[in-house]
This record gives C-alpha cells, structure tokens and sequence, in this order.
C-alpha cells in the first residue's frame, strides 16, 4: 500500500481536528469516543492513533488551534510607549469577546473547553491545563492594573490580585451565560458596559466618562 505524503497526512488530521470538534460538541468530551470522531472524520480508529496517542492529546490538539481567546489577546499587548495600561486591558479584553462572539471556530472550541469537558477519569489533566491558563490570564489583568494605579496614583480598595480575580471572573461568568444563551444578550455589548461598572468601582474611571468609553 502507498504511504501517503505530508499534505494527505496534514489533511487527514485536520480532519480530524475538525470531527472532533463538532464531535465533543455535540456530546460533550467523556461521552465522546475515538471510534465516534473516526466515524465523523469517514478514516479509521488506526488513522487517529498514527496522529494522537489517546482521545486526551487529540482534545488537546483541538485546543491549540484555536488559542482561548482572553488569554492569547491578553499576551499580546505590548508595551506602546505612553499608551494607558487601562485602556490596553479593556481593548483586549473586549477584542477576546467579540472573537468568541462572531467567530463560529472560535466560539464551538470554546464552548467545549468550558462547557463540554467533564473533569473525570483522563480528562483530570485537561483541568489542570484549564487552572493554568486561567492563572495566567489573572496575571497579566493583575499586572495591567497595578500598572494603571501607578498611572493614575490610585490605590485600589482592595489588593490587585482580588481585582484581577474579580475582573476574570467577571468576563468569564459573562462568557458562560452567554454561551448558554447566545440570543439573550449581546457578548461584547454587556460585557463593555459591566467592565466600566467595575472599573469604576475600582477608582480607575469616573462616573463622567463612563459613556464616553465605548471600545470600537
């Protein structure tokens, strides 16, 4: 039998990248079986093992092509000179959430990681996976506003770490119902609002410039 070439063998695990997607979507990652995403893909159980060791590597293939968008976006600011840190962060952030919103990959992958994985058995991994780039998505919003006391000369009612805790949780409970109910409300339009809220709270904006903080 001919062994086939890079690109056939490429395509062929995108394709199951691919299956597994609609695949853990629809029945959520435990009840999901290898044979189910095989079936889905139209190749072998034998084709996934040549490109995956188990079921867990291939979610985490799954993953990789489409980086949680928070905390990708959040890695991406860079240092611009005199750019105010405050504004960064909501840019990002907002940028994170109208990805998850418009964006049909972006937002079934999403869906899965935090939806559809049942923490059992060989998924325990996938959670330790989960707490960590939640940890790092705390950090760098911690960082981002301890840098934007400094610019204001603010103290926070509060220690920074619980803020950036507050302002993850915040973003991600919005995620989360609105994946639950994508037609109820607007992502990026609540989301907006709500950041202002708590940004205010916080002492880093007025209650003056609330309307006048729109992110395009």
């Amino acid at each position: 039998m001919a062994r086939c070439t890079k690109e056939e063998a490429l395509a062929t695990r995108h394709r199951l990248l691919d299956a597994a997607e609609h695949v853990f979507s629809e029945k959520g990652v435990s009840r999901s079986s290898l044979n189910d995403i095989a079936l889905a893909a139209g190749v072998t159980r034998g084709a996934i093992y040549w490109h995956f060791k188990n079921k867990t590597d291939l979610f985490h293939a799954m993953m990789e092509r489409i980086t949680m968008p928070m905390e990708d976006v959040l890695h991406q600011i860079q240092e611009e000179g005199d750019a105010d840190p405050l504004d960064q962060l909501q840019r990002a952030l907002i940028e994170a959430l109208r990805k998850i919103e418009t964006d049909a990959q972006t937002r079934r992958v999403f869906e899965v990681a935090i939806l559809k994985v049942e923490y059992v058995e060989e998924q325990i991994e996938l959670q330790d996976r989960h707490r960590q780039s939640r940890d790092s998505a705390v950090q760098q919003m911690q960082y981002r506003l301890e840098q934007a006391c400094m610019r204001r000369g603010v103290t926070l009612p509060l220690p920074a770490a619980a803020a950036a805790q507050g302002l993850h949780a915040l973003m991600d409970g919005l995620i989360r119902n609105w994946l639950l109910a994508p037609t109820v409300f607007g992502l990026v339009e609540v989301a907006q609002a709500t950041m202002q809220v708590y940004l205010v709270g916080l002492g880093l904006r007025s209650d003056a410039v609330m309307g006048e903080q729109a992110i395009p």
